[in-house]
């Protein structure tokens, strides 16, 4: 990306419609149980507070992130839901102004990063900007959480094109992850925006296709919706079965939601 500046802008607009989600929330509602097993409100912010302080660390101190992440990975099973525990166990007003001071501190290192430089990451290195666009899709899917906890229904923005782009990316890490074949064939994509523009990816003539809306696509790589409940279309067997497997994060396979008419 040449001037990552706009995905810049679309992470700091992604967190302050999250942050007017719970700004106003009391202490109840923040301890009001989300659709991720065990994790309430408030572990779904102090998870992100914990990831934006890792970001901050890989960007601006990078022998000091080493340090952290061999320490969290020593527990690869709990560190995620301890980081989150500890988190939750504050005040959350307190939660609150950490997780804003965090995300202006990230934001203001992002942008300060001499162009060019990959910083350390639990994956592989990453950019500047792949960094933002990655805390963009968490801080989307961690928001979905809260919009469906307090009965909120979000209206979809283009920034969700961040989204879908990882999701697309991490098509072959979907299969690999599961143990799966990659598939050869390359893939066409074809998804329309919230804006009405209609977003493609892969060859045009590929037999393997998958359409429908970007919104539900991002659902579903996020796995924050069952596959049955959204208006996705695949055409080609390997188009089927990724609809069936597809994630955006790194780590093993999420468990997703399942469907609306087994929820009840």
């Amino acid at each position: 990306m040449s001037d990552p500046t706009p995905v810049f802008d679309d992470l700091r607009e992604e967190t302050e419609e999250l942050d007017r989600l719970v700004a106003e929330l009391t202490e109840e509602r923040w301890a009001l149980a989300t659709p991720a097993p065990r994790w309430t409100i408030a572990h779904q912010i102090a998870h992100l507070h914990w990831t934006d302080k890792a970001a901050l660390l890989a960007v601006t101190d990078q022998d000091g992130f080493q340090e952290a992440a061999k320490q969290a990975l020593a527990a690869p099973d709990t560190f995620v839901d301890d980081a989150a525990e500890e988190g939750a166990r504050l005040r959350p007003a307190e939660l609150l102004s950490r997780w804003r001071e965090g995300r202006i501190a990230l934001d203001t290192a992002l942008r300060a990063a001499p162009g060019g430089t990959r910083f350390p990451w639990f994956g592989p290195p990453m950019s500047a900007a792949s960094m933002a666009t990655g805390r963009l899709m968490e801080t989307w899917a961690h928001g979905q959480d809260v919009a469906d906890t307090l009965g909120v229904v979000r209206a979809p923005t283009d920034r969700l094109r961040h989204v879908v782009r990882i999701g697309v990316r991490a098509r072959n890490f979907a299969f690999g992850v599961r143990g799966l074949p990659v598939p050869q064939e390359e893939f066409r994509v074809e998804l329309t925006a919230p804006s009405g523009e209609v977003w493609s990816y892969g060859p045009a003539e590929a037999r393997q296709r998958v359409t429908g809306p970007a919104l539900d696509f991002c659902l579903l790589v996020t796995q924050r919706a069952h596959r049955t409940d959204l208006a996705l279309t695949a055409e080609g067997r390997d188009a089927d079965r990724w609809l069936g497997i597809a994630q955006a994060f790194a780590g093993p396979p999420g468990t997703g939601r399942p469907p609306k008419e087994s929820a009840r």
